[in-house]
């Protein structure tokens, strides 16, 4: 294979100019540019209907403070989120910064728990969406139904519900359950998925997504379901693989985000 022929290498579209932290910004320049990642991350996810209300939450590590995350501001709609609005909170529960920000309790619940025991891991996804609820209560899970499913069926993990996740406890089964997987089905909850980048997080969860829709969909048809080669759903299977993928896609999502509405800059 040649250097033009891999469809994961980076092409000539342009990349998404590094974002200038505005005057008075207690932080690093790396710190505003993920927060800027972030909160169009949010706004993305709330493009494609994907919110719930003032539920659900994406979070991203601070880059060069492994202790640290940033959520959102619980009581913001995810249209809504921007840069700043964003809370930084330890993983011991404290916000640092602005005491008048808060933080969903669950979101903090779910979120700890990854970044306190995968280094590895700069940003994580969880939904509340009605298709990735609809598969996390069938005992089989996501099936390789299609191409989509395939890509990601053996990078998911499970976690059985118990009960909203306000009981700290829950985060040892949490990460006994997600292991290194890099997604995960949160039974009769929803799904989550985790990358080493906003990019790459926000691009398992869009596949994830698209994977219980057509699940969804192909079942509501009640007709005979057509078999797949194991081999090829081995064969298609990239477990741990969409972070090239993630980096050629995400500058684009941004350009999207930025076509709607640049405010979550802000």
């Amino acid at each position: 294979m040649t250097m033009t022929d891999d469809p994961f290498l980076a092409t000539d579209h342009g990349e998404v100019a590094p974002a200038v932290p505005p005057p008075g910004f207690d932080g690093s320049e790396q710190e505003w540019n993920t927060r800027v990642d972030l909160a169009a991350c949010y706004r993305i996810i709330a493009h494609y209907g994907w919110d719930d209300l003032i539920a659900t939450h994406i979070s991203a590590r601070v880059p060069g403070e492994d202790d640290a995350f940033l959520i959102n501001d619980f009581g913001l709609l995810f249209e809504e989120i921007t840069a700043s609005s964003l809370v930084k909170v330890g993983l011991s529960g404290e916000v640092l910064g602005r005491a008048d920000r808060k933080v969903n309790p669950a979101g903090f619940t779910i979120h700890s728990a990854v970044y306190a025991v995968r280094d590895d891991v700069g940003a994580a996804i969880h939904l509340h969406t009605i298709d990735g609820m609809a598969v996390s209560t069938s005992a089989d899970g996501l099936l390789p139904l299609t191409q989509t499913a395939m890509t990601v069926c053996g990078d998911i993990a499970y976690h059985d519900f118990e009960g909203v996740a306000l009981d700290l406890s829950e985060r040892e089964h949490l990460q006994e359950h997600l292991g290194l997987k890099n997604l995960m089905i949160l039974r009769h909850h929803g799904t989550m998925s985790v990358g080493d980048s906003i990019a790459t997080a926000f691009v398992r969860i869009y596949q994830l997504e698209k994977a219980c829709s057509a699940q969804v969909r192909a079942l509501a048809t009640r007709s005979e379901l057509a078999t797949v080669d194991p081999a090829a759903v081995a064969k298609t299977s990239q477990p741990g693989g969409m972070g090239p993928f993630g980096a050629l896609a995400w500058p684009a999502v941004r350009r999207k985000v930025d076509r709607l509405d640049p405010s979550y800059r802000n």
